[in-house]
């Protein structure tokens, strides 16, 4: 867990207006990606940009896979 601040925090289109109800990602230092849960937003995770892109990628798969 780290503790990142000043940065560009967005959330999906498909997020209920002004709710706290989804993850947020932001660019971090480097070519890292802080992920937070928009209801608890002091509790901050960072990664590295082929880790996110390896879950999109299975979390798509899996979306696909149940059409």
């Amino acid at each position: 867990m780290s503790h990142v601040s000043g940065l560009h925090w967005q959330k999906s289109s498909f997020s209920e207006a002004g709710g706290n109800n989804c993850v947020e990602v932001a660019a971090a230092e480097g070519t890292g990606i802080a992920i937070r849960e928009s209801e608890c937003p002091e509790r901050i995770v960072t990664t590295n940009r082929a880790a996110v892109r390896a879950l999109v990628l299975g979390v798509r798969a899996d979306w696909v896979g149940l059409s």
